[in-house]
């Protein structure tokens, strides 16, 4: 008996090495944003393709057209990511004022009549022919992140002073929240507010001084809910979902509906119910109930993994870099990401009020996709350059896309 439990527990003991040894190697952060974009990808692509078949059949009479919609995003993107991967780090940094500035001329063009598009009640895009659509507010949180750690960064050794830590950063922040909050936008406005939030963290705001800040955004997130009858009504319909089957709570009623029916396992690939007229935004800001129903418990479990370690890996970057700027835009990207799966993901489930939002690299939408993308490659450049990273990717040897482009050059007359 002794030998027994002396055995488990070596055996434990050294399940826990192996894993701590994993864990420790210098590229396992560059893997593991490869590995989990690699999955929420592919599942995003399925499951939009499942959510939005029976809905694109009837607007268009062909199922497959949102998801071809998608799936060409998908193949922009991904060229993308792989350039933003391979790109130096003083690169992100030359970049940062233009797309600042790149991202207030779009927000304020939203607002132009006859330019600016409303969708759902919100007036957050721009229509440049046809079905082509873009929604800047997207592309002013890959902006935010890189122009604020850029600043931050520059400004390492005056920060101690209230004025050089929150100017300009706190004026350009709430500049961006405001352009977006005017056109309707407050799911956005929340994820900025995090990303603000993150990096002030990371560059060490005294402690009251993140307090009033995280007091001032919380409360005018709650004033702007009260003040506007439809975010009001989606704050009732959190409240008391009930109340209202029909009318307010209809989608969050819809949404739990489908997540209880998936069971352990759920219904199956393309057999759901829901999304036969009776979910609305399916295959957008509510994919992950589709996901419930289809995939069953196991399935949302295996996407909360995903995006923890997308978590851990940013989190993991950020703290092993001596870098400033990489340890803040690091911090920045990943908050992007995490807030936004959680506000996401907690509307479904119905522990927060529905926002708006997409779930990053799962949801339909290209405008949506690319600068999250891009923002992965970016931290998959910022995880090239940690401790012994590059020893180890230059032991490996060239990659694959490097591979075939030495064969297509051999190949040539």
């Amino acid at each position: 008996m002794i030998s027994t439990t002396a055995s488990r527990s070596t055996s434990t003991v050294g399940g826990v090495g192996t894993s701590r040894r994993l864990l420790d190697r210098p590229l396992t952060s560059y893997h593991l944003i490869i590995g989990c974009t690699t999955l929420l990808l592919t599942l995003g692509l399925v499951m939009v393709l499942s959510a939005s078949s029976v809905e694109a059949y009837r607007t268009s009479g062909d199922s497959f057209s949102v998801f071809q919609k998608q799936a060409i995003w998908a193949a922009v993107g991904v060229p993308a990511l792989y350039a933003a991967s391979r790109m130096p780090i003083r690169w992100f940094r030359i970049a940062a004022i233009p797309l600042l500035v790149a991202a207030i001329g779009l927000l304020c063009l939203v607002l132009v009549p006859g330019i600016g598009v409303s969708v759902n009640g919100n007036q957050n895009w721009i229509n440049f022919g046809g079905p082509f659509r873009v929604q800047p507010s997207e592309a002013a949180k890959l902006a935010l992140v890189i122009w604020a750690a850029d600043l931050l960064a520059r400004k390492e050794k005056i920060l101690v002073r209230y004025r050089h830590l929150l100017v300009p950063l706190l004026p350009v922040s709430v500049l961006l929240i405001c352009l977006v909050l005017m056109g309707g936008d407050l799911g956005t406005d929340i994820v900025l507010i995090g990303i603000t939030a993150a990096l002030l963290y990371v560059v060490g705001a005294p402690g009251r001084l993140f307090a009033l800040l995280s007091a001032v955004s919380v409360s005018a997130v709650v004033a702007l809910s009260m003040v506007s009858p439809h975010r009001l009504d989606r704050f009732r319909s959190w409240l008391h979902p009930g109340a209202d089957t029909l009318g307010t709570g209809y989608q969050a009623i819809q949404g739990r509906f489908a997540l209880g029916s998936g069971g352990w396992w759920g219904l199956g690939l393309g057999a759901g119910r829901e999304k036969w007229g009776w979910l609305p935004e399916a295959h957008t800001d509510f994919i992950f109930a589709v996901i419930g129903e289809e995939l069953g418990l196991i399935g949302t479990l295996a996407v909360l993994v995903l995006f923890a370690l997308i978590l851990y890996a940013g989190i993991r970057i950020s703290l092993r870099s001596a870098d400033m700027f990489v340890r803040l835009a690091a911090a920045g990207a990943t908050a992007w990401i995490a807030v936004q799966a959680m506000v996401n993901m907690g509307a479904v489930l119905g522990l927060l009020p529905i926002a708006g939002v997409p779930l990053p690299l799962v949801s339909y939408g290209g405008s949506a996709l690319l600068p999250t993308l891009v923002a992965l490659g970016m931290l998959l450049a910022f995880a090239r350059v940690e401790p012994g990273a590059a020893a180890a990717l230059a032991a490996r040897g060239p990659g694959p896309v490097r591979r075939v482009l030495a064969r297509v050059r051999r190949r040539r007359p």
